[in-house]
């Protein structure tokens, strides 16, 4: 069952309800090395059963987690894409 609720929390602050693929995809093309190097997805709830995340390595490179703490699936992988990433990431979400 999807999670009804969502939200994507970025280092510098930024707190985005349900977030489309779109606005996931700015959150994620403005981070910077300088103080904002990661963004957080996951339900909104106390105790969330998955979260996926973007990190900015370096100027061109986000590693992309995805932890499903329910059926133990847990990957990591790198891109330099941020609409790639916002697709893929707003597909998996939508299968949890």
């Amino acid at each position: 069952m999807a999670a009804e609720h969502y939200c994507a929390d970025s280092e510098n602050g930024d707190h985005v309800d349900d977030p489309s693929a779109r606005v996931l995809t700015r959150l994620i093309a403005s981070l910077d090395l300088a103080g904002n190097t990661f963004v957080v997805i996951q339900p909104d709830t106390d105790d969330p059963p998955w979260f996926t995340s973007a990190v900015l390595l370096d100027s061109l490179t986000y590693e992309v987690e995805r932890h499903d703490h329910r059926t133990g699936e847990h990957n990591k992988t790198h891109t330099t894409n941020p609409a790639a990433i916002a697709g893929d990431l707003t597909a998996w979400m939508t299968s949890r």
